[in-house]
């Protein structure tokens, strides 16, 4: 039966912590340029209506390395849900490729792509959840500590897609985290009432980010205006004052917590450059990992693993 990702939930526990394992191992195969090359004869069409550097690099690079062939098509080239419905896409591209990984705008499209398709579908990301980033983070905190065990994570900011995936990672493994945002930002209710019901992960909602980050291990954060809210941002600059990760708040957290930003970031808003500098930053193995994990995943989907 075909399997798509979506949400970091549509896999089990057992399942999440075997996925990390295996992008351990393929990125030790990757790092030592030993023959690897499971997709050989493969392809892999790249839907894109929200542009991004690292989905597109991760996703390509990942695939071509591991000796498939990845399409890119961009708002110009496919359209979904406007210039042509997506069960349209999905049904034309699932004739031409092995599995189709999608960035969209509107997440009903995608779970629109993913129905009608007959090959696997990834979630790159939607307005909704960006599970392939969430599980890139949680494989580099595990690899950053060496376990997961007593985690906390305080994420400082808009209670985006990024928090939903967090969330639903929380129903999974037993983590704690705590979500500062802003009145007026929170994330979906149901998604945390989905959470909290689950029992598995502790979850906070707070409007006071000091107390968010004391004695975190993991302090994250993200743009406070998302692509398709760019117009909101001088509003948003006015009542996200004081959602700053600084020096000073990182302070707050324990002296081994490390700082964790998806990107891009604008430096001077959400995070000084003097955070994103530190030696408690690790966003740029954070950002690798994407494509590490990305390629479990599609492995995964693909029957390779």
């Amino acid at each position: 039966m075909k399997q798509n990702f979506l949400h970091v939930d549509d896999w089990s526990t057992d399942q999440i912590l075997e996925a990390m394992e295996l992008a351990l191992a393929v990125k030790a195969k990757l790092k030592k340029r030993e023959p690897f090359q499971p997709f050989k004869d493969h392809s892999l069409a790249m839907v894109f209506a929200k542009p991004s550097a690292r989905t597109r690099a991760s996703f390509e690079t990942g695939f071509c390395r591991l000796g498939g062939h990845a399409l890119y098509l961009g708002p110009a080239d496919v359209d979904v849900g406007n210039r042509e419905p997506a069960k349209d896409v999905a049904r034309v591209l699932s004739g031409y490729n092995d599995m189709i990984m999608a960035r969209l705008f509107d997440h009903e499209h995608m779970l629109e792509l993913a129905r009608y398709a007959t090959v696997p579908v990834v979630n790159g990301l939607t307005d909704y959840n960006h599970p392939c980033q969430i599980m890139a983070d949680i494989l580099t905190i595990r690899e950053h500590r060496g376990h997961l065990d007593d985690l906390k994570i305080a994420y400082v900011g808009d209670g985006n897609n990024i928090v939903h995936s967090w969330l639903r990672l929380a129903t999974r493994l037993p983590f704690h985290f705590v979500c500062a945002c802003p009145l007026n930002y929170p994330p979906e209710q149901a998604t945390l009432a989905m959470a909290e019901a689950a029992g598995v992960g502790t979850v906070e909602i707070t409007n006071d980010p000091l107390k968010a980050v004391t004695d975190a291990d993991v302090v994250y954060t993200d743009v406070w205006a998302s692509m398709g809210k760019k117009h909101e941002l001088r509003e948003r600059k006015r009542h996200f004052q004081g959602f700053t990760v600084t020096p000073d708040l990182m302070a707050a957290a324990k002296p081994t917590a490390v700082f964790m930003h998806c990107l891009p970031a604008q430096r001077g808003l959400e995070v000084t450059d003097a955070v994103m500098e530190s030696p408690a930053s690790i966003i740029f193995q954070q950002a690798e990992n994407r494509m590490h994990m990305q390629n479990a995943i599609m492995l995964i989907l693909a029957g390779k693993a």
